[in-house]
């Protein structure tokens, strides 16, 4: 099992949490992005950097996956794909996307998007709090305890 980072858009406190989780547990993780990225010494954390362009970093981590993987995005059409792949999704905020809401989400995400090439201000999400850092951390811990991690 590894853990791949949808890490262009990813908060800097949330990828310090996975990188804590990645030596404590051992477990391998990856982050994936456009841009070059710094991570701590590690033998279980490396970075993946592709290029520009839409999605580029998300196909990478739909195409090199495996079922049971985790997948950390706030990114709902990559979250789709993990699930169909037989992985999980885990946003930056601590809300698991499964089976039961993704395609809820989905349809919502679309809606949005319609607006928005509309001209109607939807407003972007709000700034990720420290309630939102310790829901993430919480399901993660609980998710690595479920794994024999």
């Amino acid at each position: 099992m590894q853990i791949w980072v949808d890490a262009d858009a990813c908060p800097k406190a949330i990828k310090e949490i996975l990188f804590r989780a990645a030596e404590r547990v051992g477990v391998p993780l990856v982050l994936v992005a456009n841009k070059l990225l710094r991570t701590p010494p590690s033998r279980y954390v490396r970075a993946i950097q592709v290029g520009n362009g839409l999605d580029v970093a998300d196909q990478r981590i739909v195409a090199d996956m495996e079922p049971g993987d985790l997948v950390i995005t706030a990114d709902i059409p990559l979250a789709a794909a993990a699930i169909r792949q037989g992985g999980h999704a885990l946003n930056p905020r601590g809300e698991w996307y499964c089976r039961e809401n993704i395609e809820e989400r989905l349809t919502m995400r679309n809606f949005m998007e319609q607006l928005r090439e509309t001209g109607v201000q939807t407003g972007g999400p709000d700034n990720l709090s420290q309630k939102d850092r310790q829901a993430f951390a919480n399901r993660l811990d609980q998710f690595l305890a479920r794994q024999g991690r």
